[in-house]
């Protein structure tokens, strides 16, 4: 299968689970048609996780210009808004973007608009990490619990802080919500979502070859830092090789944790690319190699 046409002046994302190709294909626009791939994801921003986030690497950008990339402290606050204010500076540059990432809110988000909620609290976050998931969940509407992924630890916090902080639930919110930054209509959205049997070969031999290029030393420079309630300590690998250089897994037990943690991730993956993002491009089958 071949690339769909690629307009010169319209901004181009790109979605897909993790393992999909997705980063390659940006690569392979970025040097065929032009522009600066950007990212959506939402571990790639923290300056300390190079390998155990796939972030990419010197020779991929070598090959065209990156942005947004390992450009945040690991104890930095940095959410969906403050992406959107940085992707609001690469529209107005000189540059067509290239958006790549597996990020669903942040693609929704830009497109479709981000609600003006307040700043949470520190009191609020800290006693909601304090809480059982299931007591998160007990005290969300109805709405809300309709909308956002249920099995996310972090999503589901985030819509309890809000209705705990602001006194309205986070659906009352997202109704509110202004116009977006960047239309679907004035982009080319691409999809590259591969079934399971396609992509779990993919994820079982993605953590091995981390380890094989250096993750566990990476993490290990960050296990004095290393508070489990931040967003970068909640990087898929990171808990789990932490508790290895803790004692409590061995490396094996870490790596395996890590990988299942992977799958169960690009299956919530694909489950919200294929019901929210019906409308975009499939690419699927174009041919990366």
């Amino acid at each position: 299968m071949q690339l769909p046409a690629i307009p010169d002046e319209k901004p181009v994302l790109i979605a897909g689970p993790t393992a999909s190709g997705k980063s390659e294909l940006a690569l392979r626009i970025a040097e065929t048609h032009g522009g600066v791939v950007v990212n959506a994801d939402a571990s790639q921003v923290y300056d300390c996780w190079q390998i155990i986030t796939a972030r990419p690497p010197a020779h991929d950008l070598a090959r065209a210009r990156h942005l947004l990339y390992g450009h945040i402290a690991y104890d930095q606050p940095y959410s969906t808004g403050h992406w959107l204010r940085e992707i609001q500076t690469v529209l107005d540059g000189p540059d067509r973007p290239i958006i790549v990432g597996g990020s669903g809110l942040n693609f929704t988000a830009l497109t479709e608009g981000l609600a003006d909620i307040p700043q949470t609290p520190d009191t609020v976050r800290d006693a909601a990490n304090l809480l059982p998931m299931d007591d998160l969940l007990e005290a969300l509407d109805p709405t809300t619990r309709s909308r956002i992924d249920l099995q996310n630890r972090a999503r589901v916090q985030r819509a309890y802080e809000v209705q705990v902080a602001t006194g309205r639930s986070l659906a009352h919110w997202q109704d509110e919500t202004p116009a977006p930054t960047l239309p679907l209509d004035q982009t080319t959205p691409l999809i590259i979502c591969p079934d399971a049997s396609v992509l779990t070969p993919k994820i079982n031999r993605r953590f091995d070859t981390m380890i094989a290029q250096g993750a566990l030393d990476e993490v290990a420079a960050m296990q004095d830092k290393y508070d489990p309630a931040l967003p970068a300590f909640k990087a898929i690998g990171v808990p789990e090789l932490m508790g290895h250089l803790a004692g409590d897994l061995t490396l094996e037990q870490a790596v395996e944790r890590a990988t299942i943690a992977t799958r169960r991730y690009a299956k919530r993956q694909r489950t919200w690319l294929r019901a929210r993002m019906q409308s975009w491009i499939d690419v699927t089958q174009v041919d990366l190699t």
